[in-house]
Order: C-alpha cells, then sequence, then structure tokens
C-alpha cells in the first residue's frame, strides 16, 4: 500500500517508491540518504503538523511535515 511518509504510523516501515517535488527537494533528500528505492522507518511526529522523524540505515532524521507528504512510500505490511 502506497502512502506518504506522513501518514505512516509509528514504527512502520517502508521503501520509497516517489518523491513528489522538484530537483530541489530530490538533492536534499539525497544528501540526507532519502533516496527512491532506500527503507525508512517512521520513528515519532506530531499530530497534523510539526517534525516528521525518520531513521534511514542508522541515522535519524528529521522532517518538515510538508517535505514527508511529498515522500511516497510502499509500506510493509
Amino acid at each position: 500500500m502506497a502512502l506518504p511518509l506522513s501518514q505512516m504510523k509509528t514504527g512502520q516501515k517502508g521503501v520509497v517508491i516517489q518523491i513528489a517535488g522538484g530537483r530541489g527537494l530530490n538533492s536534499r533528500l539525497a544528501a540526507l540518504g532519502i533516496r527512491i528505492g532506500h527503507e525508512v522507518t517512521k520513528v515519532s511526529s506530531m499530530l497534523m503538523a510539526g517534525p516528521v522523524v525518520v531513521k534511514v540505515g542508522n541515522t535519524e532524521i528529521a522532517l518538515g511535515f510538508g517535505m514527508a507528504q511529498k515522500i511516497i512510500v510502499e509500506v510493509n505490511e
């Protein structure tokens, strides 16, 4: 099931399948280690807005809510 990173449940894992943004967003996320095909785990988030914390490999990254909405993830059930 594909859904935005911001809508994943805490502790859920998934693989990035699409980044719905321009070159700037893609390059920023690539610098953070978030690329298409990489697995991410949602660590925590705030309700409706605020930072979304994800784990990529051994690194935890805090993303803005708007940025997290543009990352489409195939969730592992």
